[in-house]
């Protein structure tokens, strides 16, 4: 889709810097300026956290302009963002400093571009955030290097106040007190906001100031949309604290410095805030542009200079891909299930809105808990449900919901209850997040918990039919839903028997099978059937639903005659589908004379878009098709190098 979108190249920052002398006035129009581009890099991306990165915006200049000595630099100052939603805004303002390339202005959440969170592959980014409740931890431990190596520096980390709810936040405090960390500030983007509500309607933080002067540290206050404000607070920690750590609480308003965004501008009794991720849509995006430009112009026509000269293109906008999306469709199912199971109850992780759950909460609001952003919390109180009779079903994205609380997860396995744990944005889709939100590790850490079953649908049948097994079964599930759209050959499959450890066939072929799970690795598979087929090769499709149950006699029966068998994975390759039928194969004898490969990832996911990100794995239909024809014609793959230039693809592979 073809848009006008205007942005500002860094010359404009170079004269702006350059010609506003007073600091505060100065600070103001680099934000503005920041807003703008990262309006512009999330518009062109087509997702990104405009909320937290306006929010943070005001705090994050004066940091870089005023307060910090040389970030970004070797033996400079440290600045990072723990939160790490408000990635496209840090990115904006170092690549109006000069500290980025100025294309990478282009290239939010693209291959070898700016990742959609902080990782360390970008230059200036000490750490990977976007996993909340690290940041101060990892402060911690970069004062302690820094003494061990005679290095004098500070370290100043940014928290969110939804982040706050993360229990490793309060771990870390106490010991930063003890070691007399006064090269560490935290500051905490005050918001009120985090990713679905207000904080107060779901985990109250109470006397912030209270519970971290408790913990030994420092506590200042402050405006954080205000330079002079920020100014006199950081004046204040260095006269006041020399010697240990302080926290500055800055009240911001998410979204803020933009009306268009800004929460203030919610609707009375409106929940939930409209713009802490995705893109805006084109009225919202026009005025939000007009907003901010009129914020710097008036800053600059009050010094008597020229408005910004933005540069206004043409773009090709990415246009979200449409279809029935399983979480929508699984929240629906939820809903119904409770009006004739009063044993079920919904537990949420600050996520209500990509795991489904609105309807739920609508309907059975008794039996709705919302736990917030604190996984083992929610997990653990799962497993007290169980113990009281209930069938608790516990949500989250599948990247934070298999990981923080996986003891906890273990715990509840061993008393033999059975909890429900349904996963969202499961696999490697969507790409743009980057890794720390593509759930690629959670089968293979999950695999092995005793009495776990790991299930994973690939249309609305299918799910139907598991949610009948995860209220019947007498295991915990660990239900694992992709967030991307259902291809229309899978959605319009009808209901088929749900059978433990085993797959149903949804495209006859020849003597090569592959099987898969989830409508991204077969709607991939279908379309390589599809390009096989104009090759002569005939292949077999089999949707399994099972990552760590297999039916000997089911499969015994599915490979008689099969000369190939592939597995193709959108996760980590260890302990999944692969290794389990290997295992299986090896140890009966079934696989004589059958040709094996596994294929999966190996390697820590790219960012980018979802194209992009398959075709690097090798795990879309084009590579697939080369791979999987090679191994049954047995030829030698012709198809171009990744663009890493590997042509084995990091792919496991045996035969």
């Amino acid at each position: 889709m073809d848009s006008s979108l205007a942005w500002i190249p860094r010359a404009e920052f170079e004269r702006v810097l350059a010609d506003v002398a007073d600091p505060h006035d100065r600070a103001r129009a680099f934000a503005a300026m920041c807003r703008i581009n990262t309006l512009y890099m999330i518009a062109r991306a087509g997702s990104g956290h405009i909320g937290s990165s306006f929010s943070a915006a005001d705090v994050v200049s004066w940091l870089v302009l005023e307060e910090l000595d040389r970030p970004f630099e070797a033996d400079g100052d440290v600045y990072f963002s723990s939160k790490g939603h408000d990635a496209p805004g840090l990115y904006a303002a170092m690549i109006g400093l000069g500290l980025l390339d100025e294309d990478l202005l282009h290239r939010l959440r693209r291959i070898d571009g700016l990742p959609g969170h902080p990782d360390v592959g970008t230059p200036g980014m000490p750490f990977n955030t976007g996993s909340l409740g690290m940041g101060i931890s990892k402060a911690k431990g970069l004062v302690l290097a820094h003494r061990l190596s005679g290095r004098v520096s500070r370290v100043v980390v940014m928290t969110g106040d939804g982040e706050l709810q993360e229990g490793q936040n309060w771990e870390a405090l106490p010991s930063a007190a003890r070691y007399g960390m006064g090269e560490l500030t935290v500051v905490v983007d005050h918001n009120r906001l985090q990713s679905d509500t207000f904080v107060t309607d779901v985990s109250d933080l109470g006397d912030l100031t209270g519970k971290f002067t408790a913990a030994g540290w420092g506590v200042l206050r402050c405006d954080g949309h205000d330079p002079g404000q920020l100014e006199k607070a950081f004046a204040q920690r260095a006269a006041d604290h020399p010697d240990r750590p302080v926290v500055i609480i800055a009240d911001t308003v998410k979204g803020g410095g933009c009306p268009t965004f800004a929460a203030t501008s919610m609707a009375p009794g409106e929940w939930r805030y409209r713009h802490h991720s995705g893109a805006p849509g084109p009225e919202d995006r026009e005025r939000a542009y007009r907003e901010l430009t009129g914020t710097a112009d008036g800053i600059l026509r009050g010094r008597g200079l020229p408005p910004l000269r933005p540069v206004v293109r043409t773009v090709d906008l990415p246009v979200k891909p449409s279809g029935v999306r399983l979480p929508e469709v699984y929240g629906r199912l939820l809903t119904e299930a409770a009006r004739e199971d009063p044993r079920i109850v919904a537990l949420d992780g600050d996520l209500i809105l990509d795991t489904g759950l609105i309807p739920f909460r609508e309907a059975h609001p008794d039996r709705f808990v919302e736990c917030g952003i604190a996984e083992q919390d929610m997990v653990s109180m799962a497993g007290g449900l169980a113990a009281g009779g209930m069938r608790p079903f516990a949500h989250s994205f599948s990247c934070f919901l298999h990981a923080r609380p996986n003891e906890h997860i273990y715990n509840n396995a061993t008393e033999r209850r059975p909890v429900v744990y349904v996963g969202s944005l499961a696999g490697l889709l969507p790409a743009g997040p980057g890794h720390s939100h593509q759930a690629v590790r959670d089968v293979s850490a999950l695999c092995a918990v005793p009495g776990l079953t790991i299930l994973e649908p690939s249309h609305p049948a299918q799910l139907a039919a598991a949610l009948d097994h995860c209220r019947s079964t007498p295991d915990s599930v660990y239900l694992r839903l992709s967030s991307q759209p259902v291809p229309a050959a899978l959605a319009a499959l009808p209901p088929a028997p749900l059978e433990t450890g085993r797959g149903q066939v949804l495209r006859d072929g020849g003597r090569a099978v592959a099987l898969g799970a989830g409508p991204v690795v077969l709607g991939q598979l279908l379309a390589t059937a599809d390009l096989l087929a104009a090759r002569g090769v005939a292949l077999t499709v089999v949707d399994l639903p099972w990552h760590n149950r297999i039916d000997p006699e089911w499969l015994a029966g599915l490979l008689t005659g099969v000369r190939h068998l592939f597995v193709v994975e959108h996760q980590y390759d260890s302990g999944g589908q692969a290794d389990l039928i290997a295992r299986h194969l090896m140890e009966t004898g079934t696989g004589d004379g059958i040709a094996f490969r596994g294929l999966g990832l190996t390697e820590v996911p790219r960012c980018g878009t979802d194209a992009e990100v398959l075709a690097a794995h090798g795990l879309d239909a084009a590579h697939l098709a080369d791979l999987i024809g090679a191994d049954v014609l047995d030829r030698t793959p012709t198809r171009t190098p990744r663009p890493d230039g590997d042509t084995t693809w990091k792919l496991s592979a045996t035969n």
